[in-house]
């Protein structure tokens, strides 16, 4: 309920800002779109600094120990995405089904980025849909098993890649590399 009240909070402010910027009211799909495009920007141009031979690397000792490996961290916000969209679209995910792990069969860091990309522009074909009407229904769920409003599962793509996004900065910045959006 936290996370729903805080994406409120925040689509509130997005919108107010889109509104004073463009003079316009903006559309419920813009203010969730505009979201999903600064994560997209930040994940991205991290995913593609990072050099290919540091996509297997994962802190191994202390609390570290077991995480997903920097290529892990970004199939998984991948397929997160893909999952999420589906739902939002009410179809089935066009990427190869594996969880949210992604497909195994994609393993180098072109492969990765390329997914990760399109895993995007999934998104933002879901969040087009979105409309002042559709936002409260009810949608089966991304995850296990039931209903959840429509708003509850369009928050997710933001949230969701930031989390990792910060997981995947102490990564890069543990092998020498400053983000892109630190520079």
């Amino acid at each position: 309920m936290n996370r729903v009240f805080g994406a409120v909070v925040c689509l509130s402010l997005a919108a107010l800002s889109f509104a004073a910027d463009s003079g316009a009211p903006p559309s419920v799909s813009s203010i969730f779109d505009r979201d999903v495009k600064t994560a997209e920007r930040e994940i991205v141009s991290l995913a593609e600094a990072m050099p290919a031979d540091k996509y297997k690397f994962a802190p191994a000792s202390g609390a570290f120990e077991g995480v997903r490996t920097f290529a892990q961290q970004m199939k998984h916000v991948a397929a997160v995405n893909y999952i999420v969209a589906a739902a939002l679209l009410e179809e089935k995910s066009p990427s190869e089904s594996n969880g949210e792990r992604g497909p195994d069969s994609i393993q180098s860091k072109d492969d990765i980025v390329k997914f990760l990309k399109d895993s995007f522009s999934y998104v933002h074909k879901a969040m087009a849909t979105l409309t002042d009407k559709n936002l409260t229904e009810m949608i089966k769920s991304p995850f296990g098993s039931g209903q959840t409003p429509r708003v509850s599962s369009a928050t997710i793509p933001a949230w969701h890649t930031y989390d990792h996004y910060g997981q995947a900065v102490v990564y890069a910045r543990m092998n020498g590399i400053v983000p892109p959006a630190s520079r």
